[in-house]
């Protein structure tokens, strides 16, 4: 069945960077785009950024472009997401999923941590 499972959150401080990636597995995923969610403190989830099935296209949420990149290897079926110059309003516990596949289950996320 299909499995995502996140790693590489931690506690930083801001300006830091953290480098998050999720495993995928249970269906084709170089057919699939990907996307990074979060939710924060409080917050409902929201939607970071996608990566398109092939890798050549992508988009981000207006305040973390410029700072996160998202990529994948679909050798490997993983989605990285390169967070840099972090702030304190990304603090949150970090998913990846499928967009077009909204009845996979979620996995249980990366809790990434920005204070001083």
């Amino acid at each position: 069945q299909v499995q995502l499972v996140e790693s590489g959150g931690d506690l930083v401080q801001p300006g830091g960077s953290l480098r998050l990636s999720c495993a995928a597995s249970g269906f084709t995923f170089r057919h699939v785009t990907m996307a990074w969610y979060r939710e924060g403190p409080g917050k409902g989830r929201e939607w970071v950024a996608t990566i398109s099935a092939n890798g050549a296209d992508t988009g981000y949420k207006n305040s973390v472009r410029g700072r996160f990149v998202i990529s994948r290897d679909n050798a490997d079926e993983m989605v990285s997401l390169q967070m840099n110059g972090l702030k304190v309003e990304d603090t949150g516990v970090y998913y990846c999923h499928a967009p077009t596949m909204p009845t996979a289950p979620w996995g249980q996320g990366t809790q990434v941590t920005v204070s001083s």
